[in-house]
């Protein structure tokens, strides 16, 4: 990885073990990316949760291949000196190995991103080692798994009874066997995600999994309350960007129906004789097409 980046795979693990937290903020497009980089975000990922608080969906389910080649490489554009990470969108890395590999090959060569995160456990793990000997670099991702939302009955912390604590501490492991970087854990009891964190050697990132993670991952969308369909216990809202931008498209609406914008500060004006000119050239050539003689 070029020294450019702030960090890398390598270093996430330096910082693992230094006990340097890990920030992660989703971006889906070119201003907030540039925002998130200039803010100083660590990692950059372009979820696949802009289904929800960019594209409208009711979950990240109907989110394509070509839906997040498009926002990535709108991220990489504002975003060049920051690691990139894109979210492998809904079955496109569940089939054979040959098909999985060439849906995650086109979301890094035309997406740009530095490395993909999918979703699920011991399943994925031949998808994982395959993409890890491809060269890609993978992040993993248990616990509430958006894109399985309808399967594991709603979107409910993962990991409370022994049966679900004990599989997610086994995917956690068989994952990091299979070559990710790093973890995301979403919605897991933060006594567990403490447990995960503390047998891997690899770093954690939490959302929704308590304060002992090795990093944090919050929506853009959330931390600035813009517009955001979900209001959920995990989320810190930091500013309310939503209720200022909705004040300020009001205002405009206000004075243009009022005719103060815009005002004499708004417009411009051509020089002084420009219209008398221009009045007198089509005066005359309408006099011609009449016939009258000057």
């Amino acid at each position: 990885m070029s020294d450019k980046f702030k960090i890398n795979t390598a270093s996430m693990k330096k910082m693992k073990v230094s006990g340097e937290r890990i920030a992660m903020v989703t971006a889906y497009d070119y201003p907030s990316a540039k925002l998130a980089e200039e803010a100083g975000a660590d990692i950059i990922l372009v979820g696949d949760s802009l289904g929800m608080v960019v594209l409208g969906y009711d979950s990240t389910i109907p989110v394509t291949l070509e839906d997040m080649i498009h926002h990535s490489k709108a991220v990489k554009r504002g975003a060049s000196h920051t690691f990139i990470v894109a979210d492998m969108p809904f079955a496109t890395y569940h089939g054979s190995i040959d098909r999985t590999i060439a849906n995650a090959a086109l979301l890094m060569q035309e997406g740009g991103a530095h490395s993909l995160k999918l979703e699920g456990g011991q399943e994925i793990t031949s998808q994982v080692r395959a993409c890890v000997n491809a060269g890609i670099p993978v992040m993993g991702h248990i616990g509430l798994t958006p894109q399985s939302v309808l399967t594991i009955g709603g979107w409910k912390v993962q990991g409370r009874n022994p049966e679900q604590a004990k599989k997610l501490l086994e995917d956690a492991l068989a994952l990091e066997e299979a070559g990710v970087y790093a973890i995301v854990l979403e919605m897991v009891p933060e006594e567990l995600a403490q447990l995960i964190t503390s047998r891997l050697q690899i770093p954690t990132i939490g959302i929704g999994s308590g304060r002992y993670c090795d990093g944090q991952v919050l929506v853009y969308h959330d931390v600035l309350d813009y517009a955001t369909p979900l209001k959920t216990k995990f989320v810190k809202t930091y500013a309310n960007i939503g209720e200022t931008i909705k004040q300020a498209i009001g205002q405009y609406v206000q004075e243009v129906k009022e005719q103060q914008f815009p005002d004499e500060s708004n417009v411009y004006h051509v020089g002084e004789g420009i219209l008398d000119a221009i009045t007198d050239t089509l005066t005359d050539t309408s006099d011609e097409k009449r016939g009258v003689k000057p």
